[in-house]
């Protein structure tokens, strides 16, 4: 198949699969007439990038991924260097789910003691100050 029938097919733009050759991800084969040529093999590489793209991978950490399907692994996550990689990152996502839980108690302590400030508040005083002024757009 030729370049915009796989970009079709895999849910891309033929300028990403360019920039996939250009990276060394995607072979690039020409036809006589000097066509890039592409097979289901290269939209199997493909939809394994792009699933792994969707879950926050990096470009370049799909490359153990697509060495994998090249060397013949039906799945590219069997050999040791993608799951080395699915290691890496579920290490990031942990440390990120630290720091969002940390900064999400944060911000409920904010919110409560705000909210234990504005109960607070003498009846029939003075209304609170908001440091927004939408009108003069300050």
């Amino acid at each position: 198949m030729r370049i915009g029938e796989l970009a079709e097919r895999a849910g891309t733009t033929p300028r990403a699969l360019r920039y996939y050759e250009s990276r060394g991800l995607l072979p690039a084969r020409r036809a006589v007439n000097g066509y890039r040529t592409y097979d289901e093999s290269d939209l199997r590489l493909l939809q394994q990038i792009r699933t792994l793209q969707d879950f926050g991978f990096e470009l370049e950490e799909t490359r153990p991924f697509v060495e994998c399907l090249r060397a013949g692994h039906p799945a590219g996550d069997a050999c040791p260097a993608s799951l080395a990689v699915y290691r890496r990152k579920l290490d990031e996502l942990d440390a990120l789910i630290g720091q969002l839980r940390t900064v999400r108690e944060e911000v409920g302590a904010q919110l409560a003691r705000a909210e234990l400030e504005a109960s607070a508040e003498v009846p029939g005083g003075p209304e609170p100050r908001c440091e927004l002024n939408w009108e003069d757009g300050t």
